[in-house]
């Protein structure tokens, strides 16, 4: 397991042993907001499948929110957060977890990683600001990436496996992944056409050579014959 995984999941550890204590929904909101605002918690699906945090999906409008605004720490990007204006408002450090963890999401599409195109995905006013957040999420080991200021774009290598998969989004991956293995096929099934499609023409190359020597050999014997012939007649 990768080992920003493993850490992101021993700190989720504690508020998944408390949660079974957050019996009423203020309690169960309240560690919601505990666990989002935590350091090293980026992974939420193991707590929200616990029973009193799954109850909140089914509470009064006012605690049901803060089920929706976990499943958005999830899986959820900036922009999801901003499309529901009636979410809790977000802390300082809620806000910056959920732009790093919308930053890995973005990070898949090499096209999204513009300093423009990321500026108004991540809801950020400058520059400044964009880098600061990409190399605070290079130094909590969630990526790695490098900035380019001469381009304005983010060029990543890597990323940790640290958002969890929405809900039906499996059957859309396997598909995703059936289309990818298909145009391997493809791909594989026009590369050996082709080295056949090579090797074919090389053996045919090789056998035009080995006729043109055998007809330059023939015409050499004959030149040699012609020449003892004409000598022997001048003789």
């Amino acid at each position: 397991m990768d080992p920003t995984q493993q850490k992101a999941l021993n700190a989720l550890e504690s508020f998944i042993l408390l949660s079974k204590s957050a019996t009423s929904p203020r309690s169960a909101a309240d560690l919601v907001n505990q666990a989002t605002s935590a350091p090293n918690t980026y992974v939420f699906a193991e707590l929200l499948r616990t029973p009193n945090i799954s109850a909140l999906k089914t509470a009064s409008p006012e605690h049901a929110q803060y089920h929706t605004l976990l499943e958005i720490f999830a899986w959820g990007t900036w922009a999801d957060y901003s499309s529901h204006p009636h979410l809790p408002p977000l802390s300082d450090a809620q806000s910056h977890k959920l732009r790093q963890l919308t930053l890995l999401s973005l990070s898949t599409s090499p096209s999204s990683l513009t300093y423009p195109h990321l500026l108004t995905a991540l809801s950020l006013p400058t520059v400044r600001a964009l880098e600061d957040l990409v190399i605070s999420t290079i130094y909590s080991g969630l990526l790695t990436a490098k900035l380019n200021t001469q381009t304005q774009r983010v060029d990543v290598s890597s990323v940790s496996p640290l958002r969890d998969l929405r809900p039906g989004s499996v059957p859309a991956l396997k598909s995703t992944l059936g289309a990818w293995e298909a145009r391997c096929v493809s791909v594989l099934d026009d590369l050996e056409n082709q080295i056949k499609e090579v090797k074919q023409k090389a053996m045919e190359r090789r056998k035009r050579e080995l006729r043109d020597d055998a007809a330059v050999e023939n015409l050499v014997q004959e030149a040699k014959t012609g020449g003892m012939r004409f000598q022997d007649e001048r003789a």
